[in-house]
């Protein structure tokens, strides 16, 4: 077992994982750097979900290694991985998944009340990033009188208030329309920079690797060869045999 480079926050080396006895990660090896907004390219069944899964440590790999901050991950009791997510990583996914008990600022501390940090600091937190995210005004509303846009941006929230060293983020804009999208992308980004985040962006649209630093494209569970950015109106760029 070799431990990655000092530069490196975040590192894996030949992954293999299946999903219901289907390959889904076949050999993936992937690096990123401490600040840096790592895209990962491709379209659906490609094995991004999977690979940003094993990268966070809510799967284990049947094959290959994981480390984090100089810490193996892939061998971590699963007790030890749970605290990392919570200390240390934020997710966001195309669905919201909100508590539909709690209010937009409540599902947005939760990351800060789940690790004790006091009410009111974690309230305050909550309402920060609600407002950078133009939703504000629904901090008391709970989940089912928010629209579908307003529900996505409050997970958002929740996947920065905490302050994570690395933020997951899969296909975090795939419900969204395009004004949406953009806004969610520039406050996911600027977020990042401004705090030192760092970012791993997993999507199918060739336009949001636009919002990061670098691309690593994924086909089959495979490494694939890099495509160009989509342009608007453009047709789906993926082969319809993938």
């Amino acid at each position: 077992m070799v431990a990655p480079a000092d530069d490196d926050v975040l590192w894996a080396r030949a992954l293999r994982h299946s999903h219901e006895g289907s390959p889904a990660l076949l050999g993936v090896s992937v690096n990123v750097r401490a600040g840096e907004i790592l895209a990962v390219l491709g379209p659906r069944g490609a094995g991004k979900t999977t690979l940003l899964r094993c990268l966070s440590g809510q799967v284990v790999p049947e094959g290959g290694e994981v480390w984090f901050d100089g810490v193996p991950v892939h061998t971590l009791s699963g007790p030890a991985r749970d605290q990392l997510r919570r200390e240390r990583f934020g997710w966001v996914g195309a669905e919201a998944e909100l508590l539909p008990e709690l209010t937009a600022w409540e599902n947005a501390a939760l990351p800060l009340l789940v690790r004790g940090e006091g009410h009111k600091a974690a309230k305050a937190a909550a309402k920060e990033w609600l407002e950078r995210l133009d939703i504000g005004s629904v901090a008391r509303k709970r989940p089912a009188a928010l629209l579908q846009a307003q529900r996505q941006r409050v997970a958002v929230a929740r996947a920065l208030a905490g302050r994570p060293s690395v933020v997951f983020a899969d296909e975090p804009t795939a419900p969204l329309h395009r004004a949406d999208r953009a806004q969610v992308l520039r406050t996911l980004t600027s977020a990042a920079r401004s705090h030192g985040m760092t970012v791993v962006l997993a999507t199918s649209d060739p336009e949001v690797t636009g919002h990061a630093d670098r691309t690593v494209p994924l086909v089959d569970g495979r490494p694939g060869a890099p495509m160009p950015a989509q342009a608007d109106g453009a047709s789906d760029p993926w082969p319809a045999s993938v």
